[in-house]
């Protein structure tokens, strides 16, 4: 009877807490319907200079270094542009862009050197290649799990679907830096080229481990529900 008596008080606990987010849904409902035109427009406008910028990315990166100073000076430009673009970010993403350039300056590193890693470069830049996709991946996940408001991580817990994805991108992009690993031991190049795309794919390299640590945390976030199922678990 005890048991019974716990496990009632918690769930109407639990439904008036519920009902009460519901209802704040509701009322905000009205407020992003008038906005929806306006930020329609700027995603738009948003969505077109993405485009803009992928395509400038994309005649960039095929752009290849003639030489390991042409590569060094290649890989600092970007660098500079990505600090740029990381003042005219907004601070609530800036720190995903931040940490996630790693991968995204081993990628331009990757194909700005193809012709100058003898026989492996179209090896090297598909694998780059590959990290670029996954980057884009792991991104998106991160923003999802970022945007997903106290309430919900209260009542629900951690993105679990956002976590997965990540860990799919992560265990991907362990299997590509083992490839790079090889890859580089048959590389007839010179040793400064050796050493700069070892220390890029070291930092790729320590990005994924950020990664597999922000996947388990979230995870970890059971949230009241998941608490709740516990309990009941426990009382059987």
């Amino acid at each position: 009877m005890k048991k019974i008596f716990i496990y009632t008080v918690i769930s109407s606990f639990v439904f008036v807490a519920l009902c009460s987010v519901v209802y704040g849904a509701n009322t905000n409902q009205g407020d992003q319907t008038q906005n929806q035109d306006q930020t329609q427009t700027q995603d738009q406008t948003q969505t077109q200079d993405g485009e803009g910028i992928m395509i400038m990315t994309q005649e960039r990166q095929q752009i290849k270094a003639q030489t390991k100073v042409e590569l060094n000076q290649m890989i600092q430009e970007r660098k500079q542009e990505m600090d740029q673009e990381m003042d005219e970010t907004e601070e609530d993403i800036k720190g995903v862009y931040q940490n996630q350039n790693q991968v995204k300056l081993m990628v331009h590193s990757l194909l700005a050197s193809e012709e100058l890693v003898g026989g492996i470069g179209p090896q090297v830049s598909e694998v780059a290649r590959g990290f670029n996709n996954s980057v884009q991946a792991t991104i998106l996940a991160e923003e999802k799990i970022n945007s997903r408001s106290r309430l919900v991580k209260l009542f629900m817990g951690g993105d679990d679907e956002a976590a997965d994805e990540i860990e799919q991108e992560v265990n991907a992009n362990h299997a590509r830096i083992m490839t790079l690993k090889q890859l580089m031991t048959q590389c007839e190049c010179d040793e400064e080229v050796r050493n700069t795309i070892q220390e890029q794919i070291m930092n790729t390299e320590q990005e994924q481990i950020r990664l597999e640590e922000l996947a388990a945390g979230e995870k970890a976030k059971k949230g009241l529900f998941g608490w709740m199922k516990n309990i009941f678990r426990f009382g059987r």
